[in-house]
C-alpha cells in the first residue's frame, strides 16, 4: 500500500511538469533583450507634479472656501503656493486630508475629499512640492 501512495505521488509530480519554458522567460538574461525596433513608441518620462499643474486646483476648491483673509479660518490662509507649502511642511496639512469623515481634526471639515485628490497632493509632496 505503501509503494502504492508512493508510486501515485510520483507520478502526480512528473505529470504536472510541463515542457513549458517559462523559466527561461522569466530569467532572461538582460544583455539578450531585444531593444525596441524603429517606430516602436518609447515611453516618455512621467513629469513630477507640481503646485500649478496639480495641486492648486484641488486647494482651491476645497481649502480656500475657508481658509482665506476673512473667512473662518483666515488665520491660515492656503491662497498661494508659499502658503499651501508651508502647511504641508509645517501644519500637519497632509496628515489631516487623510483622516476619515467624523474624525477629529479633519480637513475640509464638511468631509474628507476624494481619494484620488488626496493621491495628488501626497503625489505633489512626494515629488518634492514644486511649484510649477
Amino acid at each position: 500500500m505503501k509503494k502504492l501512495i508512493a508510486f501515485t505521488i510520483l507520478l502526480a509530480a512528473l505529470t504536472s511538469c510541463s515542457d513549458s519554458d517559462t523559466f527561461q522567460d522569466i530569467e532572461t538574461p538582460p544583455d539578450t533583450v531585444t531593444p525596441p525596433g524603429p517606430g516602436t513608441p518609447v515611453p516618455e518620462p512621467v513629469a513630477a507634479f507640481s503646485y500649478t499643474k496639480n495641486a492648486k486646483s484641488i486647494i482651491d476648491a476645497n481649502c480656500i472656501g475657508c481658509h482665506q483673509n476673512g473667512r473662518s479660518a483666515g488665520f491660515r490662509p492656503l491662497t498661494t503656493y508659499a502658503e499651501v507649502k508651508a502647511a504641508v511642511e509645517n501644519s500637519g496639512l497632509l496628515n489631516r486630508i487623510q483622516l476619515q469623515t467624523g474624525q477629529q481634526g479633519i480637513m475640509p471639515q464638511a468631509g474628507r475629499m476624494s481619494q484620488a485628490n488626496i493621491d495628488i497632493i501626497v503625489k505633489w509632496n512626494t515629488d518634492g512640492l514644486k511649484e510649477n
